[in-house]
């Protein structure tokens, strides 16, 4: 960082303390409301969803080859394959916005095309086959329906848009002006290191399982037992490394690990911190009231979707936790065609995300990706309101 950007980061954080009026409610709810949401954060996400997805996307960096990745993502991979695995890859990890980065890090520091590894990007919380359920069941299969179409359309169309947008990147990273990492020799059969894989999937599945509304049903069941299953997991997969792997290569995805942990928890606590001073958790106050938002969502404007999808974007969503949000929105006047962009644009982004992704791909193509997110929910929420007007 240049010592001119330290000076003005100082300065404008000096200016913030200095008239920050702390003896209006609104801003002590919000600093209350920033640290209860960071805590909120890592007791409930950290260990079960962040830490899981650090160590595959180590694994994915260290020991999924270059070869794989640019067959399956890259920008010269065929269409209709690199964004059907980008769509189905992310949506049966079932993670929320904040832990898909290490993984779409992973992917795109390998040589993903940014087409693929933003369809990627975007599916991973978004085409989530539990929340699309869970909303069905309580806002209603319309609105479930439509979330699950949208979300598969938007996977591919930002995809597609953004690969259109920035092609000439994509052909530089093809035609080597990119430096990449030799390919080595596999030492392990492909099946070996599916399953290696496989496990640390299953392991993130199953550690962050939410618990379902209803007290009854698969859901439920599975929840019950959800941390046995995942222990097991995990130490079967200690068997699998130590049978499978020599020290050295422990060590190279430890290291792998800890990089991607050093890049995003930072940047990622410290938009959590900003988010809850503005917004707040659910159900409670913090430095811009509640009742203003909500007052901006009825009926089906434009202005209304808008403001759904600029909302939605900037506030965190943990997985499932938009379906509640949403239905207590709704029960306050909340149109169908809002709440409809704000369950497109919410789970998929949010402020924390977005600075992690500033720092993968640059803060031009974050603002193209946020930017065709927040516009094609805009117009969904339009669609899908008329629709039921």
């Amino acid at each position: 960082m240049k010592e001119r950007t330290k000076f003005i980061l100082i300065a404008l954080v000096f200016i913030a303390v200095y008239y920050m009026p702390f003896g209006t409610q609104n801003v002590r709810n919000g600093i209350m409301e920033a640290f209860f949401m960071l805590q909120e954060y890592a007791r409930e996400h950290v260990l079960a969803c962040l830490i899981p997805a650090f160590f595959i996307a180590g694994a994915i960096a260290c020991f999924v080859s270059q070869a794989a990745v640019l067959k399956y993502f890259g920008a010269q991979a065929k269409k209709i394959l690199s964004y059907s695995v980008a769509s189905v890859s992310g949506s049966i990890l079932a993670v929320c916005s904040c832990t898909v980065l290490p993984l779409f890090a992973g992917i795109y520091t390998r040589g993903a095309g940014i087409g693929p590894a933003t369809a990627f990007l975007y599916a991973g919380p978004a085409i989530n086959v539990l929340a699309i359920i869970l909303t069905a069941r309580v806002l209603g299969w319309q609105l479930g329906l439509a979330r699950a179409i949208g979300a598969v359309v938007f996977a591919i169309a930002t995809g597609l848009l953004m690969a259109l947008i920035y092609r000439k990147d994509d052909r530089a990273r093809v035609t080597g002006d990119m430096v990449l990492p030799d390919q080595e020799e596999k030492t392990r059969p492909l099946w070996k290191e599916t399953t290696y894989m496989l496990v640390m999937i299953l392991i993130l599945i199953f550690a962050a399982w939410a618990k379902p509304k209803e007290p009854v049903g698969f859901w439920m069941a599975v929840h019950r037992i959800h941390w046995p299953i995942a222990v097991g997991l995990i130490i079967l997969l200690g068997v699998i490394v130590r049978s499978w792997f020599s020290r050295d290569e422990v060590v190279m995805w430890g290291e792998s690990t800890w990089g991607f942990a050093k890049q995003i928890l930072p940047l990622l606590f410290a938009g959590v911190l900003v988010a809850g001073f503005l917004l707040g958790r659910p159900g409670h106050e913090a430095f811009i009231p509640g009742r203003y938002i909500q007052s901006l969502l009825g009926g089906n404007s434009l202005g209304a979707n808008l403001f759904a999808s600029v909302a939605g974007a900037l506030m965190y969503f943990a997985t499932l936790t938009e379906v509640p949000i949403l239905q207590g929105l709704i029960g306050s006047g909340m149109g169908q065609g809002p709440a409809l962009a704000l369950l497109l644009a919410g789970p998929a982004l949010s402020l924390p995300n977005m600075l992690v992704i500033r720092s993968v791909i640059g803060t031009q193509k974050t603002l193209v990706f946020v930017t065709l997110v927040v516009f094609m929910s805009t117009i969904a929420g339009l669609i899908f309101g008329a629709l039921m007007g």
